[in-house]
């Protein structure tokens, strides 16, 4: 069945911000883990020194 122009439009433009939806989500989720790695890594650090400074007494 043939759709008509606007309906054509339409639909594209919903699949347009479906993806970009998706990509700003994925961007989202992305950054949240650098963050967590980064919280992370300073956690480890910290406790690192923790340990070597309760060795060196």
């Amino acid at each position: 069945m043939k759709r008509s122009r606007p309906e054509v439009g339409r639909w594209r433009m919903l699949r347009q911000v479906g993806r970009r939806k998706a990509r700003w989500l994925e961007a989202q989720s992305r950054r949240n883990m650098r963050i967590h790695a980064i919280r992370k890594c300073g956690m480890n650090r910290h406790r690192n020194v923790l340990l070597f400074a309760i060795y060196d007494i």
